[in-house]
């Protein structure tokens, strides 16, 4: 079984959406991946998901209401065989906390994903909008990467 962790700054938004995504599609191919999510600070440690990322997601079929925040721990970098960042600032954050001696690939979110971007941009501070486009996003961002899971695990 692959196992993912999907991280964004505060584990409340961009993260548990991909996480949701990620899990539901994976289920639906009949792929063996276990997905969490975390963030790069504490902030909102065991806290639900943003209530607005909540709404757009149970939208479109995700239920996010069991969610709760969680941190970025060392022990993550030996206990997931990939860790997805949902931007270059924590993809830059998680590389200078990850130790030498790793055993994750860590990469962003969307790079196995044939997008304009590769960020997938923090809705936290913005409208409605700002929700939809990262739903949009991690569902691209999701089947992307199971793509690509297909074609290098066989």
């Amino acid at each position: 079984m692959i196992r993912v962790l999907i991280v964004c700054l505060g584990n409340i938004c961009r993260s548990p959406a991909a996480e949701a995504a990620l899990r539901r599609k994976a289920q639906e191919r009949g792929a063996a991946i276990e997905v969490c999510s975390a963030g790069i600070g504490g902030w909102h440690q065991g806290k639900g998901a943003d209530g607005r990322m909540v709404r757009a997601a149970a939208a479109r079929g995700y239920l996010l209401d069991r969610h709760r925040a969680r941190q970025v721990e060392f022990s993550d970098f030996y206990e997931f065989d990939y860790i997805l960042a949902m931007d270059g600032k924590n993809l830059s954050d998680l590389l200078g906390m990850a130790p030498a001696n790793r055993e994750c690939d860590i990469r962003l979110f969307l790079e196995f994903a044939d997008t304009h971007t590769r960020e997938t941009p923090d809705p936290y501070y913005g409208g409605a909008e700002g929700f939809e486009r990262v739903l949009d996003l991690v569902e691209t961002g999701a089947d992307a990467f199971l793509d690509h899971i297909q074609k290098t695990q066989g």
